[in-house]
């Protein structure tokens, strides 16, 4: 079943604002768990983004060809500002970005720095829920040592499923000479799902017929150890195969 991107973004929405709500000054310029960022530096880098899709900064974002500096350089330019200026601009560009998010526009394929290119429908409701999910339970709530936020089945699999987009077109991009034959991803609970992940990029949902390995962990862990903000060993990850092989993937997979 296809997620619901739309109300998955509005719902991850309504968590960051409400968590903006709550946050003093200190808390604000609390160091993030997201290098060389505070907090509020992980708002506007939000508010940056989705601004961008609407306004020639697009242009930036599709050609440059290192987006984590990108992303450096807008926050950069926000340096200075408030925090109610960082919501007000915040709350302004994902408004607009979920009116965008209902529309049908996966007909549509657009480069996103050194990602790839992806459906637009894609891009506008997967990658900004996955930004938000990441960013508010990894790198805010965290440092902040406040509740983790839940989640729910559709938000997950908004998230897996840009996620898994992205690493085709990383393995795709990379073609690392190793990586010969497929392997079979399994996550378990909310919005969790089979993934086969092959040479060349090709990720398909459901087991690969003849897998060097099975790799099976939890869906809502996935989004931290796939991103390198934890280690994957630290995870409660069950490898049934080869495990060196499994081990050098898990190493050379970072989605970003």
């Amino acid at each position: 079943m296809k997620p619901d991107r739309a109300d998955a973004f509005r719902t991850e929405r309504a968590e960051m604002l409400r968590l903006c709500g709550e946050l003093d000054e200190k808390e604000w310029g609390t160091a993030s768990k997201a290098l060389g960022w505070s907090v509020q530096d992980v708002v506007a880098h939000i508010g940056a983004t989705c601004r961008s899709f609407f306004t020639p900064s697009m242009v930036t974002m599709m050609r440059m060809n290192d987006l984590e500096r990108t992303n450096d350089l807008f926050v950069d330019k926000r340096r200075g500002r408030t925090p109610s200026q960082t919501v007000a601009e915040y709350e302004r560009w994902t408004r607009v970005m979920g009116v965008a998010a209902r529309l049908p526009l996966d007909w549509v394929r657009v480069p996103m720095a050194e990602l790839g290119r992806f459906p637009a429908g894609l891009m506008i409701g997967g990658a900004m829920t996955f930004d938000h999910h990441t960013h508010l339970r990894f790198d805010i709530v965290s440092a902040l040592g406040r509740p983790v936020p839940g989640t729910d089945a559709n938000r997950m699999a908004t998230v897996l499923e840009w996620m898994f987009a992205v690493l085709g077109n990383q393995v795709r991009s990379a073609q690392p000479a190793w990586f010969v034959d497929p392997l079979t991803i399994e996550l378990e609970g909310l919005g969790g799902g089979t993934w086969s992940v092959g040479p060349g990029g090709v990720v398909t949902v459901g087991p690969s017929d003849k897998p060097a390995a099975t790799i099976t962990g939890r869906a809502e862990d996935f989004p931290e150890w796939a991103t390198h903000r934890a280690d994957w060993r630290d995870r409660d990850l069950r490898i049934s195969g080869d495990v060196d092989y499994s081990a050098r993937f898990l190493d050379f997979a970072r989605v970003v």
